[in-house]
Formats: C-alpha cells, structure tokens, sequence
C-alpha cells in the first residue's frame, strides 16, 4: 500500500475529535494556571502534538505486526511494572520511572497491552470454545496478573480503568451471560477481602462517598469543592478565567482529576455537556470501525480501546460529581499527564492500523 492510500485511509475525524478535546484541555489548563501557559497548558499541547503524529506513525505499522507482538506488549509491561516495585518513585507510592528526568507511568501503557493480549487469545479461539468456562481462565489470568501489580502500587483508579478494559473484551468475546452474572456475584462476595486489601486514605474515600459531610475539611473536601464548583457555574458558566473556586485554589487537583469540575464552573452545564457529546462521538467512532474491520483481533481490539476511552470518562465524571467514591481517574486527553495523554493516542493509532491494514488482515 502506498503512503498516499494510508494517509487516506487514517481515521481523521478520530483526530479531530481528539483535537477538540485537546484544545477543551489547553484552554483549561491555561485557566488553572490563571492565565499562563506555564507549567501545564504548554506542555499539553506539545504532548498533543506528539501524540498526533503517533497516530500517524502507528498507521503506518502493519497490523500483524502487532498482532504478533502482542504477548511480547504485555510480558514487558509485567516485567516494567516488577520494576517500578523496585525502583518507582512517587509520594508514599511507587507509580513512575524517571527516565532523564522524564516521568514515565508503566501503568498506563500496560492498559493498551492486556487490550491487546486478550484481543489475540480470543482472536485464536474457535467459536465452541466460546461456551465453556474454562477457555476463560486465560483471560483472568491476562488481567489479574498487572491488575494486582497496580494495585500494589498502589493506583485504584488505573486498576480499575485496566478492570474494566479487560472485562470489555471478554464480553465481546461472546462471555455467556450465565457467566457474566456468576462473576458478578463472585466480586460481590470477594467486596469484603478487597476492603482489607485497601490502604487507609483509600477506605476513607469509600466511606466519603457514602457521607461527604462527615469530614469536610478531610476527606470530603475534594468532592465538597467539586460539588460546590459545578453547582455556582450554573447553565453557561462564570466565564473563562473567571471560576472563583478554581483561581482561588479552593478547587484541589483541577488541572488533573477534577478539570471537569473546572470547565463545569467556567461553562457551566453547557460546557460539560459539549465536552461529553465529543467523549460519546469519540466512542462510537472507534465502535463503528470495530463493526467495519473483519478480522476477530482487529474487532475486539477496537471494542477495548473504545471502551477504555469511555470508562475513562465515565468514571472521571462519575468521580468529580459524587456519583462515585474518588479514585484518581483522569478525564482522557483534557487533564494534565503526559503518560496518560500518549497512552490514548498510541491506542488510536492502533485502531488506525487496524482499519488501514484490514483489506490484508482479512486475506491472511
């Protein structure tokens, strides 16, 4: 295939959806940082830059490359993230490597890595294996082993985005819902061995969640902030620049976990719906490509980073809003990370091959 052929056949509006939210979150990181584009909105932007040229690339890369290498994606990150017990850095937790002074999060690429892992051992399987339990056991196996590892580290929020990511897959793999209600009920037993497995500032989120007035100037400040910010901001918004609780730093965390809450205060119900419209359209472009490509790897690879993206935001905004306990989930290519952004990207790029490549996956 020629180059002209691939640039043609890239999925751009997935780009310029991307760009819309890339530009949403420079903006807001340039209100949190009242008005300067130092130390975030810069930055964002360059790493967006970046990111869009790894789509780019990545759609350049054959498909059964990846295809093959997949085991390989997710036998480094395990070792990557044995290392990070040894070596991570962080404040009172071992999350990043630092690589020339550079941050590097494992956790966030190994998200991509199980994806794709699970996308192969189901892509390999016949459709009568399908309705046996025990052809399963792989895919808990494919899962569990990076999800424990991130919980060691611990990162709540990137397990539970790896979790549910993870199980995404293995629903469309064709899970029989017998299955499915039989895990649901085994996780609900095994609620309280998780509960003793959580670090105290982690238990004291959950029981915020249930009462955020219990401690609002502890543990429910956050979410009271939160609340308080997305209330004031009314339909349309302060205005840019103008959210009192955010530029007056009552807002904790708001060019990461809560710059929804931040855009919310700023544009108001209007400016998070629109933000939520791109998130969905975002969603079921990559969906739609999954129906279009025909090999299984391609379609369940499609399905698990598509999902990702969404859960991401879902939880965020479940998160942000009260909906659910805070766990640390960033709102996908608006907060501040450079891991995280990237790590979205590298997917999209990997839904790009895939529908580049398809007319040669599907004679293999």
């Amino acid at each position: 295939m020629t180059g002209l052929k691939t640039l043609l056949r890239i999925p751009w509006h997935l780009l310029l959806l991307a760009g819309v939210l890339v530009l949403v979150g420079s903006l807001a990181l340039y209100s949190a940082s009242q008005g300067s584009w130092q130390p975030w909105a810069g930055r964002h932007a360059i790493r967006a830059t970046i990111g869009m040229a790894l789509v780019v690339g990545i759609a350049f890369v054959d498909f059964g490359f990846i295809r093959r290498m997949s085991y390989v994606f997710l036998a480094t990150a395990i070792l990557v993230l044995l290392a990070v017990m040894i070596i991570g850095t962080g404040q009172g937790v071992s999350r990043w490597i630092s690589i020339g002074g550079v941050n590097f999060q494992p956790s966030e690429p190994t998200k991509i890595a199980v994806i794709l892992a699970l996308a192969r051992y189901f892509g390999s399987q016949s459709h009568d294996r399908m309705h046996s339990f025990i052809w399963y056991l792989p895919a808990f196996v494919i899962i569990g082993i990076p999800f424990a590892l991130i919980m060691k580290q611990p990162d709540l929020g990137t397990a539970l985005m790896l979790l549910f990511g993870g199980l995404a897959v293995v629903f469309s793999a064709g899970l029989p819902w017998r299955y499915v209600l039989g895990s649901i009920a085994a996780v609900l037993a095994a609620v309280p061995l998780l509960w003793l497995q959580l670090h105290a500032y982690q238990k004291a989120r959950v029981m915020t969640f249930f009462n955020p007035e219990s401690d609002l100037l502890g543990a429910g400040y956050q979410i009271t902030q939160s609340k308080i910010a997305l209330g004031s901001g009314g339909v349309f918004g302060k205005g840019f620049l103008m959210g009192s609780q955010s530029q007056l730093n009552y807002l904790p965390e708001k060019q990461t976990d809560f710059v929804f809450t931040m855009i919310g205060e700023e544009f108001g119900f209007a400016g998070n719906i629109f933000i939520l419209l791109i998130y969905l359209l975002l969603t079921i472009a990559i969906l739609r490509i999954s129906y279009r490509v025909k090999s299984r790897f391609a379609q369940l690879t499609c399905v698990g980073i598509g999902m990702m993206v969404f859960f991401y935001m879902f939880v965020n905004v479940a998160m942000v809003t009260g909906l659910l306990p805070v766990v640390g989930a960033p709102l996908p290519l608006i907060s501040y990370g450079g891991t995280s952004m990237l790590t979205v990207f590298i997917g999209f790029g990997i839904v790009a091959s895939a529908i580049v490549h398809d007319r040669r996956e599907r004679t293999l």
